[in-house]
């Protein structure tokens, strides 16, 4: 899979996270994109992260600052959502999420389903980074 990622405008991952950091899973994911980083495959795109936790406060702020260092290493332009979402300012519910990127909470055993309020965060910021995809390739194509 990591062989289409050069054909993408923007990258979103989804980033199970385990002990405050990515799912060993998902690093040998990333680890396998060392083609596209030799031939500067991945420069100038868009990335960003949305994560989950089986428990509150379990890590992922941590998980996405962490990761963010990949598309560094790659020149990727990071996309956080910061707070462009009225939802993340919610405080009826426990919510996954954060400045960071969309998130859920999915319980110490996974079985949690995300919530309406972290399904919409979820979708703000695939719209948010769509739209940063779209403007770029826009100006990229008008210069």
């Amino acid at each position: 899979m990591s062989s289409k990622l050069n054909e993408a405008d923007a990258i979103l991952v989804g980033i199970p996270t385990r002990y405050g950091t990515a799912a060993a899973q998902m690093k040998a994911f990333w680890d396998a994109t060392g083609q596209h980083w030799t031939k500067g495959a991945l420069v100038g795109k868009i990335g960003s992260v949305f994560f989950s936790t089986g428990t509150q406060n379990g890590g992922q702020e941590t998980t996405a600052l962490s990761f963010y260092t990949h598309f560094v290493h790659h020149g990727m332009l990071i996309a956080p959502i910061g707070y462009s979402s009225p939802r993340m300012f919610d405080m009826t519910a426990p919510h996954g999420g954060s400045s960071y990127g969309a998130g859920t909470l999915a319980g110490p055993d996974g079985s949690r389903q995300p919530s309406e309020l972290e399904l919409e965060v979820a979708e703000h910021q695939g719209r948010l980074v769509t739209t940063y995809a779209m403007q770029l390739k826009k100006g990229r194509a008008a210069s």
